[in-house]
Order: C-alpha cells, then structure tokens, then sequence
C-alpha cells in the first residue's frame, strides 16, 4: 500500500479530499486516514513538522499501516534560480544539514553516523523535474543556514521532514518518493510572508497534480535509485 507522509493537516487536505471510502482516527497523536485513491489502496499519515514527526509518521505506516511504499508531499522553499513559486518538483537525493558529526567522523556536512555519504537517494518517478532537498529543524531567513545549504550541500529546496523521511525508509528497505511545491524563495523578501501568501496557490498545484503523483508512483516508469 502506498502511504503518504504529510506535515501539516492544510497540506494534507487535497490528498484526502480526493479518498473515497475512508476510515478516520488518531493514533499515536497523528492523523491517520486510509481509503482508495483513484481507486488505489491509500493511507495519508498527518505526522507534523519537523524530523522526529516525521520519522516517527513514516516508522507508523510501515509497521502499522504495512506500506510498502511512501510518498512525502509537502510545500517547501526554494534554493536557486531553478525552482519556481508554486511549482512542484520531485526529489532524487535529500539530506540533513542541521546533522554534524565532522568534528567526531571527519565525515562530510549531513553524513549519518551508518551511512559514508551524506546525500540519501529517493526514489523517483517519471514526468517531474529533480531537484535535490536539504531538511532541518528550523523555518527561517539565516544567510548562515543559507549559505551551508547552497554553497556547501548544493541543494535546491529545503524543508523539515524529507531527509528524515528518507532515512527511515532506508532501513526498512521500503521506497520513498517526495514531491515538493515550492512556497517561498530565498532572497526574494521574508519566507513567511510569502509562504502564507501562496499557500493556495500551492494547494491548487497539489490538487492538479495528484492524480500524476499516484500514477507515476504506481506506473511501469518508476526508477528505484
């Protein structure tokens, strides 16, 4: 069964507006709603922000819900000139920037303790450009976090889930997809005035492109990295 990890209950929405058939409830303070979705067998986890709900979302619907494959949509913020407001892009490789272990390791920016490179590859779908994702705990306007994740780790989008993510699945040997709507641009005025302002826009890219996500997921396309 695919599963999607979803942060926030306003990003979740379109997902779950187009489920037919559902069940509804809370289990371990998250969201957890399962049904079809054009006709597929779906569950949509609500985990909320940040690494650890996101982490502990994603362990859920693979031991609880058994899904076999995860899908992380979410809107996020563009790095560089290759994004777009409102736009949705897939993502091949994530990474944790607020993760450092340099000093002990003498390991690369973002390098988990188990793994020798610091970038995780995703799996990904047929028909959406490739962007590479930087995830950390924190929202802000930092030209310092800026700079590490531009310069040092050459993201192109950033967030606070799809690295953690990531990381689960790895273990659990399931896929991971993520697909990310951009909201904000870096440099281009304060990030949450802009993020609350093309909210709408973005949940109006999401609901175009639904359909597409579940389809590429699902179809004869998929490359597993």
């Amino acid at each position: 069964m695919i599963c999607y990890i979803i942060a926030m209950a306003k990003e979740a929405e379109p997902v779950i507006k187009c489920m037919k058939a559902v069940t509804d409830k809370t289990e371990c303070g998250k969201r957890v709603v399962t049904g079809k979705l054009f006709s597929k067998e779906a569950a949509v986890v609500v985990c909320g922000v940040g690494k650890v709900n996101a982490a502990a979302g994603t362990q859920y619907a693979i031991d609880k819900l058994g899904a076999d494959v995860i899908v992380n949509i979410g809107v996020a913020g563009g790095l560089n000139g290759s994004v777009r407001i409102a736009e949705i892009y897939g993502i091949d490789a994530a990474v944790q920037y607020d993760f450092d272990l340099t000093q002990l390791n003498g390991t690369p920016l973002g390098t988990l303790d188990e793994c020798k490179t610091n970038y995780l590859p995703l799996s990904v779908a047929a028909g959406f450009s490739l962007k590479k994702l930087a995830t950390g705990d924190r929202f802000n306007d930092s030209r310092e976090d800026y700079e590490t994740i531009t310069r040092v780790l050459g993201a192109d989008v950033r967030d606070m889930e799809g690295g953690a993510i990531a990381q689960v699945c790895m273990h659990a040997g399931v896929k991971c997809f993520a697909f990310k709507i951009i909201s904000d641009l870096a440099g281009s005025g304060s990030t949450t005035e802009q993020y609350l302002n093309n909210l709408t826009l973005c949940f109006g890219t999401l609901e175009k492109n639904l359909e597409k996500i579940t389809e590429a997921v699902y179809g004869k396309n998929t490359l597993v990295l």
